[in-house]
């Protein structure tokens, strides 16, 4: 089975209605902390100025934010979540633990970040699935090192331009899941999916959709 991973869906109420509607596997949210709230957007802070910001987007610092445990608490459908955590701050990590475990949120979750001691300081909470990100070649080695030491997490999210059928091949001897992105058009798809891997994080509908039938 293939894992459709919505990306980012999760940073809004109804990016999570849309994809819960759509049938996908896991909805990824940012998961930031900011003054001591965990808020899910994928805009970021700068620093003293009034805006958040990406790529040209300007938002007012001033606008509302969802908190993560607004997400978690809006949703019906018991989604299976992935929180990648942002920041190289391990207390990042502590301070979802502890949202978690005193929120009451006791489903499964994946716990995904490239600032592995956050995930790592999440990790035993039983219900939460550590999974590794890599994005350059430098995480990757990193990464290899990591998994033949152990302890080894339960699965890895790697940047798509990392892999091929060896790496994926080997991957899958250390964790249960492989996922990859991104994938965000069909032939990228087949490539990854030849690959061998069993996560595809999209941020595109009707890929999610594909992955979807093909796993039927």
């Amino acid at each position: 089975m293939v894992l459709a991973i919505a990306h980012r869906a999760g940073n809004s109420l109804a990016g999570m209605h849309a994809a819960n509607e759509l049938g996908v596997d896991v909805i990824e949210c940012d998961v930031h902390t900011y003054r001591g709230r965990l808020e899910v957007r994928h805009l970021r802070t700068a620093g003293p100025l009034p805006f958040l910001w990406d790529k040209g987007e300007l938002v007012s610092a001033s606008a509302p934010r969802l908190g993560l445990q607004e997400l978690l608490e809006a949703d019906q459908h018991g989604t299976l979540f992935m929180l990648d955590v942002k920041g190289p701050w391990t207390w990042a990590g502590r301070n979802v633990a502890r949202m978690l475990h005193d929120g009451g949120h006791h489903r499964p979750v994946l716990a995904c970040g490239r600032w592995w001691p956050s995930i790592d300081a999440m990790a035993h909470l039983p219900y939460v699935r550590p999974v590794l990100s890599a994005r350059n070649r430098l995480e990757m080695a990193r990464l290899r090192r990591r998994l033949s030491r152990g302890p080894r997490p339960y699965g890895v999210s790697v940047h798509c331009s990392l892999l091929d059928r060896d790496v994926v091949r080997w991957l899958h001897e250390h964790v249960s899941v492989v996922m990859t992105w991104p994938v965000n058009d069909l032939d990228v798809l087949d490539h990854v999916l030849d690959l061998g891997v069993t996560g595809v994080i999209s941020d595109e509908d009707h890929v999610l959709a594909v992955v979807k039938t093909r796993a039927e």
